[in-house]
């Protein structure tokens, strides 16, 4: 009868170290493939992130000096105009004193505008109908009017007569300065 040796770790020699080398070459085979896995699908899910261009245009800033009060700057950003509107008293009253009754999309002018600074009316200029460009000073509010369908909006943006459904569209906007403003 052979007689086998036992290491002092437990197992028989010949066995002893074999498991435990194994077990780190199983360990380091499924490392490498998790590694080599995500080097193939890191391409493949950074393709699906915006373009440098469109990142440099998500936020722009604004100088306010360059528009007096009862004027209008249309801005491009993300490829859409936005207008930049210095509302006169009169025009902010009018917004104010407009019944939600008279409104297609009922939204107050204090939910259009950040407190202390009514006077700046900030819109994504396109139709809510078709995505046309509406003239200001042409509609029957007061406000702007899309020549292309009908669409008539007050002096808060909010659409009062005509086929587009919902008010121009307030873009994510906040003040940076007394002076400046940072719409995206």
């Amino acid at each position: 009868m052979t007689e086998s040796v036992v290491h002092s770790d437990g197992h028989p020699e010949g066995q002893g170290g074999d498991a435990t080398r194994r077990d780190f070459i199983h360990i380091a085979a499924g490392a490498a493939a998790a590694g080599a896995g995500v080097m193939i699908a890191w391409p493949l899910v950074n393709q699906m992130n915006p373009a440098a261009d469109t990142l440099a245009l998500s936020v722009i800033d604004f100088d306010l000096t360059k528009v007096a009060e009862g004027q209008q700057v249309v801005v491009k950003w993300q490829g859409k105009p936005v207008f930049v509107r210095y509302r006169t008293p009169a025009e902010i009253q009018a917004a104010r004193e407009t019944p939600m009754s008279a409104l297609k999309d009922p939204q107050s002018d204090a939910d259009r505008v950040k407190e202390g600074r009514e006077q700046y009316l900030v819109l994504v200029g396109s139709c809510t109908h078709l995505g046309c460009v509406p003239t200001f000073g042409t509609g029957d509010y007061g406000g702007w009017f899309c020549p292309c369908h009908g669409s008539h909006y007050d002096t808060s943006g909010r659409i009062r007569k005509g086929p587009a459904p919902t008010n121009l569209v307030v873009p994510n906007y906040e003040y940076v300065s007394d002076t400046a403003v940072r719409i995206g």
